[in-house]
């Protein structure tokens, strides 16, 4: 016998059993990570993110971090020293070079540098990033640098000269990112996160319940997000993002990104963005964005560094940082077809960037002095609107400017701002400002808001002020696809809701003009929340004490259709169609966590508890193909189809119940098999047991077993009462 580490004494049997493993296994001390596991098999410890071991980003020379920039011009000594200098200016813009980092070499015998050079970044990012910035640098009209990281060059000169035939790629059709339009039913789908599970679900309000549609364990590291028009839902993981679609869900790419912490989709989903941020070697505030194509997976830039360029004006955090998102996605147009823009601010100028060469618009950045806030209209259109403060004699103004060409469509002076707010309509329709403004003695302020309406000729703007100029404004919400917006305004925990229309659509000449429709005061409201098909208006009361009251209305003919609470309830969420909405209840509560689902006009459907409940996301239905007028027209003579399609719904019901019920009437049938087959069993077992037992074995059936109850006083003792 042979003694473990820490005194204990192994048998030989022992021995044999632990043969292979580290000695002092498994009584004594031993290294954790010398104990051999069984091949293929995990022992149960989920890997985090994926069923597929991640890839690492480490290079295998172990030069991940240098680049080789050639194509350089090749100059004699007098003036090796300045060229130095200006390469050094030129590679450092991209990231920080190590000290002494930088090798351009001489050649000794004809006294003129090699036209090359080897820069060392201080790691593997910033080297991507600077070869996907300075190569096709121009220099001067003969030098045009050719930047490889010193990894993929090295790969390349091994190369072997022989011509190797590939192999014949066997061609597998790819699945149907759009498949889940065509369900029969026409319904929506939405995805949640509760404890280590993601699972999508059909929302089958029939049926008032969420039906399973994929579900997998350890899908995430943090969360996930659908792609703006629902072909793709995004996992974020340590190493990255990944993409998956179709039925099964299958991977659709891997985005490779450290660390990565957010992640920003173009409208059109032809572009991503991955963001991530942490202190420097120094403990400033450095971030990491790059540009990704999706389809191809391909990085298109990077924008790496300090945040003291992009955090300015509004998007400055107070420890330094950049509020999320100061890069910002524009234009596309409505079917994806126009030229798309990613944008920045940074201090009197906003820098925009044309997809998918990423280069910078016209090669210089929109010039704004004293610019403070911005954003694109929503919608397509490639019209960027921008907040500019005072400055000295000029006042403060907002401006909307169109790209790529620059032209200024409207702007407006302000006076006495003490801050402003920009609100767009969901469609870009319209743009709300609101205005604070400063009183005569500069110790409070009153509101005001501009109002442009952007698809009337000069965009034209109307300007509205509340009764009560200096009372609170929470909230401005536009209608989609309308005219009409709520603005939630007043002092305490229960404030007014008045409801505006931008033009009088009902009258045989449609008037233009902001006009009062309706105001309701004293309501348990903290937030508003329009339907996407517009006319229906929830008012929540999510906090402040409302703990989870609703209210829905009917704006169209200012009407209550319900009440309801949703005890403690943090969120709510319309589906894209505005049939359904769900109220949510996460995991910052302690207890009952889930969600719950109501119709349009307040009833509620069903209502599923979830423990440690984290998310729950509508998934983005794609823009109707058809025409404004042609919706128009199929909602004015919605009664005429309705009737068809209510039949439809019936019969596919009918059919899904069918389904069902055969499915539990086979379940059933099993089950009677199994009692049949147990029923068998305990018949021969018995017989078995008179075999053996004789009389002893039916003596047992003599007996009888009953329940008694017995009271016992076991003590009684007497006290005087205190009178």
């Amino acid at each position: 016998m042979a003694p473990a580490q820490g005194g204990i004494v192994l048998t030989p049997a022992e021995e044999k059993m632990f043969e292979g493993q580290p000695r002092g296994f498994p009584f004594g001390d031993f290294d954790l990570a010398d104990v051999m596991l069984p091949e293929e098999d995990d022992m149960g410890i989920p890997s985090g993110s994926d069923d597929e071991q991640e890839e690492d980003l480490q290079t295998d020379s172990g030069f991940g971090n240098v680049l080789v920039v050639d194509n350089l011009p090749s100059v004699g000594p007098e003036k090796f020293d300045k060229l130095t200098a200006i390469l050094t200016k030129i590679f450092s813009g991209s990231g920080r070079i190590r000290e002494g980092g930088l090798f351009h070499p001489m050649d000794e015998e004809k006294k003129m540098s090699k036209g090359y050079a080897f820069v060392e970044y201080e790691n593997a990012e910033q080297a991507r990033a600077a070869q996907s910035a300075l190569n096709g640098y121009q220099l001067d009209k003969v030098h045009k640098f050719a930047a490889t990281l010193f990894d993929e060059a090295d790969r390349l000169a091994k190369v072997s000269e022989d011509y190797v035939e590939p192999e014949e790629r066997v061609y597998t059709p790819s699945e149907n990112l759009m498949d889940w339009l065509s369900d029969k039913r026409g319904r929506d789908q939405f995805v949640l996160r509760y404890g280590d599970e993601t699972e999508v679900c059909w929302n089958d309000a029939p049926r008032q319940t969420a039906e399973s549609v994929y579900k997998r364990s350890f899908w995430t590291d943090t969360f996930v997000e659908w792609s703006p028009r629902g072909s793709a839902l995004a996992t974020v993981h340590r190493q990255g993002v990944a993409l998956w679609g179709g039925k099964s869900y299958g991977r659709l790419m891997r985005i490779s990104h450290q660390g990565v912490q957010r992640l920003l989709f173009s409208p059109c989903e032809r572009y991503m963005l991955t963001f991530s941020e942490g202190p420097d070697n120094r403990g400033r505030p450095h971030f990491v964005a790059h540009i990704w194509e999706i389809r191809t997976g391909k990085r298109l830039r990077t924008f790496d560094g300090p945040h003291e360029e992009y955090a300015v004006g509004a998007v400055a955090r107070p420890d330094g940082g950049m509020r999320w998102p100061a890069f910002r996605w524009g234009g596309g147009g409505v079917g994806g077809d126009k030229p798309v823009y990613l944008a920045h601010m940074k201090r009197n100028a906003i820098s925009v960037y044309e997809a998918p060469e990423m280069a910078m618009l016209d090669k210089r950045s929109l010039k704004m002095e004293g610019v403070e806030d911005w954003d694109w209209a929503p919608g397509g259109d490639a019209v960027l609107c921008a907040y500019q403060t005072e400055q000295g004699n000029l006042p403060a103004r907002v401006v909307l400017t169109r790209l790529p060409d620059r032209e200024e469509l409207r702007q407006k002076n302000l006076f006495s701002v003490a801050g402003i707010k920009m609100t767009w309509h969901p469609q870009g329709d319209y743009l709300a400002v609101q205005v604070d403004k400063w009183t005569k003695t500069k110790k409070s302020t009153h509101t005001n808001f501009e109002l442009f309406s952007m698809r009337e000729k000069d965009i034209p703007i109307d300007m509205l002020e509340l009764p009560n100029k200096g009372e609170k404004i929470h909230q401005l919400a536009w209608e989609p696809r309308g005219h009409r917006f709520a603005i939630l305004h007043g002092e305490g925990n229960r404030p007014a809701v008045s409801i505006y229309n931008m033009k009088d659509t009902k009258s045989s000449t449609p008037s233009h003009g902001v006009t009062l429709v309706h105001s309701m005061t004293g309501k348990a409201c903290t937030s508003m929340h329009w339907s996407p098909a517009g006319r229906f208006l929830l008012l929540a009361g999510l906090e402040g004490g409302h703990n989870g009251t609703f209210e829905f209305w009917d704006v169209e003919e200012m009407t209550l259709l319900n009440a309801g609470e949703h005890f403690m309830a943090q969120e709510v969420a319309w589906d894209p169609t505005g049939r359904c909405v769900a109220t949510i209840l996460n995991a910052a509560a302690a207890m009952e966590n889930g969600f719950q689902i109501w119709s349009f006009s307040g009833q509620p459907m069903y209502k599923t508890p979830h423990d440690r409940f984290f998310q729950l996301n509508w998934r983005p239905r794609p823009p109707s193909l058809l025409p404004e007028e042609k919706q128009r027209e199929i909602v004015k003579n919605l009664r005429k189809y309705s009737k068809r399609y209510e039949e439809e719904d019936d019969a596919l019901l009918a059919q899904a119940d069918t389904e069902f019920l055969a499915e539990r009437e086979k379940q059933l049938n099993e089950w009677r098999a199994w009692v049949e087959s147990r029923k068998a069993y305990s018949e021969e077992r018995e017989a078995f047991a008179r075999e053996q037992l004789g009389e002893r074995a039916a003596a047992h059936d003599r007996f009888q077993l009953q329940e008694v109850e017995v009271s016992v006083v076991v003590e009684v003792k007497e006290e005087p009462a205190k009178l």
